[in-house]
């Protein structure tokens, strides 16, 4: 049957197309059927009907939609139904513990890219998949469809360098740091960064802060081949499409399954070419990774996995016990990653482990003694240089500085109201707490430490200073952190007898 294209004054909705019920009945339709629409292109998804928003004749979408699909107001489409995808019974398998073939996994994620599961179906996917997991080799057969469902970025002439950290610990703002010495060593590593998804800032949130990190493939190669490294935004470019669209669907449930994590980040890598890998693995209580056990087995799995999908990786197990250095925010981030860039010597947890990290790749790459040289390249001003190049590249200012960073103008002390030794800090209280004051999307918001774990306090001092962009959300983020409360304060005396 032809239909008018109409707006659907909604900004975003699910189902994406909405028929009045007479037209449903004359297609046969019932409720968690799908369409497939033709227009330009042919997609399928999810209907809704209403008698109030659709007349006879007429299919109302959202803005959205249409642009997505290139359909006007005004446009002719055919609709009809579409049948349930078979997908749906390869999930079925899956949740009945049972191994997938290369094929099925393919297409349940070439299902999940033409929309012809809704997130009902994705979601029982998810659920599959956190509690019957998958093997390796089915893991490698989820990486390749995610990328092969996406576009490749082809480097020629030069080995592709990368690095990941699995996340998990608040303000790991290194990644500038280590792409910079990197690339000022002579080596190519055109990192693309994730935004936010459960932490209170993600690299590209507060890169953006300085330079423009939604850049196209094509601008991703022609920086990395002239300056030697990219700070991009991995969702500005088609590389593993189906991972945005799986994110949408976990951050409601909660989960990030282990086999669709480690295929994520893989199909990532092999969709920029990625030749060397390294991945930080941060552990200890609150992060991803609670224990070196749970480490050594993802180490296992991203070693395994590299020599399946033909990429040499190598891990770094890392301590996440607590915040890396002591911002957490867009803004107090990149604050903190500049200065060490321009040479502060401070905080030693941040200088630690971007030069550590950064020489495992030198040595990855044939240059030995890693880290002295990352250090070398770090206190020369070698990798500021190279900081600037890429950010004048990425449409920022060459002369960026640290203090052009700006916090929130609405402030609030968090101080302590005992003395004593501080013995344990909840990371995950903390991140709630950044969030409540509006990071990562209020680039001014988030949390300045004063101490860390091991410090001594006394009463009144000042354990961390949060910021914001609006006085609602700073006295939110208070009231948030006098109910977590996430520094454990302790004496030297646990117990007199």
């Amino acid at each position: 049957m032809n239909f008018k294209v109409a707006k659907c004054d909604i900004e975003d909705s699910s189902p994406q197309v909405i028929l009045c019920p007479e037209d449903c009945a004359a297609l046969g339709l019932k409720i968690g059927d799908r369409v497939k629409v033709k227009g330009k292109t042919e997609w399928v998804t999810l209907y809704g009907s209403s008698p109030s928003i659709a007349k006879k004749g007429e299919a109302r979408m959202p803005q959205a939609f249409l642009d997505k699909h290139g359909v006007a107001v005004g446009d002719t489409v055919e609709i009809e139904h579409c049948p349930k995808s078979e997908a749906v019974r390869f999930i079925r398998k899956k949740m009945d513990r049972q191994k997938l073939t290369e094929s099925e996994i393919y297409a349940i994620i070439q299902d999940i890219l033409d929309g012809k599961l809704n997130d009902i179906e994705i979601s029982a996917w998810l659920t599959s998949l956190y509690i019957a997991g998958m093997d390796i080799e089915e893991i490698a057969y989820h990486a390749k469809a995610m990328v092969d469902t996406g576009d490749r970025l082809a480097f020629t002439g030069r080995p592709v360098f990368d690095f990941h950290s699995i996340g998990g610990v608040p303000g790991n703002k290194i990644t500038p740091i280590v792409v910079s010495i990197v690339a000022a060593a002579g080596l190519m590593i055109p990192k693309t960064s994730s935004r936010a998804i459960s932490s209170a800032c993600g690299t590209s949130d507060f890169v953006e802060t300085f330079c423009n990190v939604d850049i196209s493939a094509e601008e991703v190669k022609r920086i990395a081949m002239e300056v030697g490294g990219v700070f991009s935004w991995g969702g500005s470019m088609n590389l593993a499409p189906v991972d945005d669209l799986v994110i949408r669907v976990e951050n409601p449930l909660g989960i990030n399954p282990r086999a669709q994590m480690l295929a994520s980040i893989l199909s990532k890598k092999m969709a920029i070419g990625a030749n060397y890998l390294l991945i930080d693995i941060p552990t200890g209580p609150g992060t991803k990774v609670p224990d070196r056990e749970a480490a050594h087995a993802y180490v296992r799995d991203f070693t395994d996995l590299g020599r399946l999908l033909g990429i040499n990786i190598k891990c770094a197990v890392t301590y996440g016990g607590q915040p890396v250095g002591y911002a957490i925010g867009p803004n107090l981030e990149a604050r903190e990653c500049i200065r060490v860039l321009e040479g502060q010597d401070h905080p030693n947890s941040v200088i630690e482990k971007a030069c550590e990290l950064a020489g495992m790749l030198l040595e990855m790459g044939g240059i030995p003694h890693g880290d002295v040289r990352a250090k070398e390249l770090l206190s020369s001003g070698a990798a500021m240089k190279k900081f600037r190049e890429i950010v004048a590249a990425q449409g920022g200012n060459y002369d960026i500085r640290s203090e052009d960073l700006k916090p929130g103008k609405y402030v609030r002390e968090i101080r302590a109201v005992k003395a004593g030794y501080i013995n344990s800090v909840d990371n995950k209280a903390l991140v709630a707490i950044a969030k409540a004051a509006g990071a990562p999307n209020d680039k001014g918001a988030g949390i300045l430490l004063s101490k860390k774990q091991g410090q001594r306090v006394e009463v009144d001092d000042v354990v961390y200073t949060i910021y914001a962009d609006s006085e609602a959300k700073c006295i939110r983020a208070r009231e948030l952190a006098i109910h977590y409360a996430p520094f454990g304060i302790e004496g030297m005396v646990i117990e007199k007898d």
